[in-house]
């Protein structure tokens, strides 16, 4: 057979979410990345669309499972309208499928890491950690509650993308680099307020001159607020760039250098 005749069902839009949320990384490798995990998602639907040990079933296990990576939080928005496509054309939608995947994993990657990977995250706990600072159980509260909002969302779009289908990519098209924009700048936005409230370091070191105290952090702070934190920043992203240099060495430098200027006197909280 070349159409499908099964009809996808509520049930099976569960089992696909389940098996997205709980094991959808659990095969991630260097080779084909999400291919893999893609594939055992929408496996048992596969089979209800082209029946077991069928030669269209084998034709779509190994489109499926040839390389894809997107963001875990919009990857079943590609299901469903790869779904919904083999639902109605049968194996003759697999080259659809197949364009369609390799053009959507890059602009989704790119937005749905950008707000739910960073932004979300940074928002968040941001403020939720400033509660904890504070000793306010909220921030808990908050925190889980943010979380739990992304994966109602990761829930609900698969079905709303199967109902669409094709339709929504045309729709969504001419918005991802607007969205990719917009989630980069508040993205930035946000790095930079939290440079100048959860960065708490000043320069202790104040030396004499006569009978006159210089101190360094007051002039820096009649120059800019918060200048220091930010030339904190700027050190460690100039490290970041270094050729050798990890984010992990970067944080170990940092606390060794922090500790050793400490004890020295030099900077202070």
């Amino acid at each position: 057979m070349t159409k499908s005749n099964y009809k996808l069902t509520k049930e099976d839009f569960k089992q696909i979410n389940r098996r997205n949320l709980f094991t959808f990384q659990l095969g991630w490798n260097y080779e084909r990345m999400q291919g893999s995990s893609y594939l055992y998602t929408v496996l048992p639907q596969l089979r209800k669309m082209y029946g077991d040990d069928t030669e269209e079933l084998k034709t779509a296990m190994t489109a499926h499972a040839q390389f894809f990576n997107t963001s875990n939080f919009l990857n079943t928005i590609v299901t469903g309208i790869d779904l919904a496509i083999e639902e109605k054309e049968g194996i003759e939608g697999i080259s659809t499928v197949s364009g369609i995947k390799t053009g959507l994993m890059g602009p989704f990657a790119a937005i749905g890491d950008s707000i739910f990977g960073a932004l979300i995250p940074t928002i968040f706990g941001a403020i939720s950690a400033n509660m904890a600072i504070q000793g306010n159980p909220v921030g808990v509260f908050l925190w889980l509650a943010a979380q739990i909002a992304v994966m109602v969302l990761r829930w609900k779009q698969l079905e709303f993308s199967y109902k669409e289908g094709v339709s929504l990519v045309t729709t969504m098209q001419h918005r991802l680099t607007a969205l990719t924009d917009a989630a980069t700048l508040m993205g930035v936005f946000m790095v930079g307020a939290l440079v100048a409230t959860m960065i708490n370091v000043k320069i202790a070191w104040a030396p004499a001159i006569g009978d006159v105290t210089l101190s360094l952090q007051n002039n820096l702070d009649m120059i800019l607020p918060r200048l220091f934190p930010a030339l904190i920043v700027g050190a460690v992203y100039w490290l970041l760039g270094k050729k050798n240099i990890t984010s992990t060495r970067a944080i170990f430098i940092v606390l060794i250098v922090s500790i050793a200027l400490s004890a020295l006197g030099v900077i202070s909280k």
